[in-house]
């Protein structure tokens, strides 16, 4: 086992263990609504917020977590995570791919969404499709933002010393792709930024 391997396996233990409180807080909430109290704004502001909270552990725990090649993930828990997650969002995510679904495939796809998602700072829209075997994530938005260091990476497999948190995707689809048994490539111009796999 890699330090990697050992890494996503912390991810998903802490995803794994953080989900349950959340879990026990919205109830909470729900009882609170049920018993008379209403949906007064401070109920409304936990309830939207344990929300986000459960849709971001969930993304999380799919694109940090452990992933095996041969195990599968519903395309419907695919959809729900992204909906949930990208809701209220500047950025919309168009998933189009159906069938089964590999967790490994779906952990690098997930990584490269943030790496999109990072172009479009401005906002825009996201289409993942499969023809086959083969992965296109299309970023497209009036406007994008490229940092080419932070895209090197993805292709070079090199990390950078300096990176930052906020930046980490980018250091991790070399290693999920690896994990996927896949190659990554990207492509760019004015108004779009496409990733293959």
């Amino acid at each position: 086992m890699t330090s990697n391997d050992l890494n996503a396996l912390i991810s998903s233990r802490i995803c794994h263990d953080l989900i349950n409180p959340l879990g026990a807080i919205g109830n909470g909430v729900e009882l609170l609504t049920m018993s008379g109290q209403g949906l007064s704004p401070e109920i409304a502001l936990i309830a939207e917020s344990v929300e986000n909270a459960n849709a971001r552990i969930r993304y999380f725990r799919v694109a940090f977590g452990g992933a095996r090649r041969d195990v599968e993930i519903n395309v419907n828990e695919v959809r729900n995570i992204l909906r949930d997650s990208f809701k209220g969002n500047r950025t919309s995510v168009a998933w189009h791919v159906d069938g089964p679904l590999s967790r490994a495939e779906v952990k690098l796809a997930f990584l490269a969404l943030q790496c999109l998602e990072n172009t479009l700072p401005w906002g825009g829209q996201i289409t993942v499709t499969r023809s086959a075997a083969n992965w296109m994530l299309e970023a497209r938005g009036e406007k994008i933002k490229v940092d080419t260091e932070l895209w090197q990476m993805i292709t070079s497999g090199q990390t950078s010393d300096d990176i930052a948190a906020s930046e980490v995707h980018f250091a991790l689809v070399g290693e999920a792709a690896k994990g996927a048994d896949r190659k990554v490539a990207t492509f760019f111009n004015d108004t779009q930024v496409t990733l293959t796999f």
